[in-house]
């Protein structure tokens, strides 16, 4: 049902860019294009009886949304599967028959700061974050937490006073949201968001993307011990909640394997040795894969969101931002909640969301936390030194013994034989 639902959004923008009249309806014809294309692009099996029975000609005339989802719920909706299709083709296809219609860039906003494929991820991150109910709206708070993200994807601090420049300016903003045209056209005059360089804004833009659209719950460069010449080569791991690919380098031209990941993976690090440190294992049913991180912190990294994609896998879930998303909305409804209530009690309201000091604590607090783990893990590793040093003297101490008897009794036999 989430898919679905996640689907859906998408084939609305569809829908919607072929109601040339904005009456509500589309032709049969142009239904029959559109129905098509989802088959193809969503790589179903095409059932052209069912189309040319649906969408018959008649006298009825145009087809309404709603006399539209029978057809699309039963033939196109319910034979999905995930992981069948090109997510991003499908969504793009969405994309370019309602940018063509509906997105109108201001004269000197469009190509400044976003270009048509920028748009388009931002787009799909609309998408992710818009509440459930149709006309598809962002609410400034789901805004703030993503231009939080790319803030923090361009390694700046968030500046959040162009957001409540433009909360104060339009107040229909914050009461009823924003559409994806109003967030694609603010977005591109750099009303939401301080950026100094399109290109910087760019990359991090597509960082966030592959986090939050892709479910890339972490990549980067490690070195991977091989299970049948047992030596260590350098690859470039992309880690999602249900597996992690490992290629060649980052361009992902050559996939060298992956590893599955279950409710039954564990992740633990590992003694330094074979000249590599920061290591750490993944134990799956069926093999033991040993990773050398660049460092200690990077050890810490990989092996926290290792763990998070096996408890993903335990819960059953394929999204850790969906599952963040419904978390945000429970904390605004308790907020709401809390606020309805100092009003009655004449108390003071709470803020809804975290100031950026509570951001900043959390962050420290993060950070603090990752530094202990790293400073836990260098003490089991001097203990461990220390041990293997005791042992080695205890050994060195047996062996002097040993030589000492021996020149005893060597001793003694030389006395007996004289």
């Amino acid at each position: 049902m989430e898919l679905q639902s996640e689907l859906l959004k998408s084939i609305w923008y569809a829908f919607t860019s072929l109601d040339m009249e904005k009456c509500g309806k589309v032709s049969k014809s142009q239904l029959k294009v559109l129905s098509h294309n989802l088959y193809t692009v969503l790589n179903i099996p095409h059932d052209p009886v069912a189309l040319e029975e649906h969408f018959q000609d008649d006298d009825d005339g145009p087809v309404s949304k709603h006399g539209y989802m029978p057809y699309l719920n039963k033939y196109i909706l319910a034979k999905v599967k995930e992981g069948a299709y090109d997510k991003e083709t499908f969504d793009d296809l969405c994309w370019m028959m309602t940018m063509k219609k509906n997105y109108r860039p201001s004269s000197g906003q469009g190509g400044l700061l976003c270009s048509l494929r920028d748009c388009f991820k931002l787009f799909c991150l609309f998408n992710l974050l818009s509440e459930d109910h149709y006309p598809l709206i962002m609410i400034p708070q789901e805004v703030e937490y993503l231009m939080k993200k790319i803030s923090t994807a361009m390694n700046q601090e968030w500046d959040g006073k162009p957001l409540e420049d433009l909360l104060s300016q339009d107040a229909s903003v914050q009461e009823e949201g924003m559409s994806v045209w109003v967030f694609l056209n603010h977005m591109g005059a750099g009303r939401l968001l301080r950026v100094s360089n399109a290109g910087a804004f760019s990359l991090a833009l597509d960082q966030v993307f592959l986090e939050m659209y892709h479910n890339v719950l972490k990549r980067g460069y490690m070195w991977k011990k091989g299970h049948v010449r047992r030596n260590w080569m350098e690859r470039w791991f992309v880690l999602r909640p249900s597996f992690m690919a490992y290629y060649t380098s980052e361009d992902l031209k050559d996939k060298k394997g992956e590893i599955l990941l279950d409710q039954y993976c564990v992740v633990e690090a590992i003694p330094d040795r074979d000249g590599k440190r920061c290591l750490f294992c993944v134990k799956t049913t069926s093999k033991t894969y040993e990773m050398s991180a660049a460092d200690q912190r990077q050890r810490v990294e990989w092996t926290q969101a290792l763990q998070t994609a096996v408890r993903l896998q335990g819960e059953r879930k394929s999204s850790l931002h969906q599952e963040l998303k419904l978390k945000r909305r429970v904390q605004r409804k308790h907020s709401q909640q809390e606020r309805s209530l100092s009003a009655s009690s004449s108390r003071g309201s709470q803020s809804e969301e975290l100031t950026i000091q509570d951001l900043e604590r959390e962050k420290e607090r993060q950070g603090q936390e990752i530094e202990s783990i790293i400073q836990h893990q260098r003490e089991v590793e001097a203990r461990r030194r220390e041990e293997e040093e005791k042992e080695r003297e205890q050994q060195k101490e047996v062996q002097r013994e040993l030589e000492r008897q021996l020149e005893e009794a060597e001793k003694v036999r030389s006395c007996t034989e004289e």
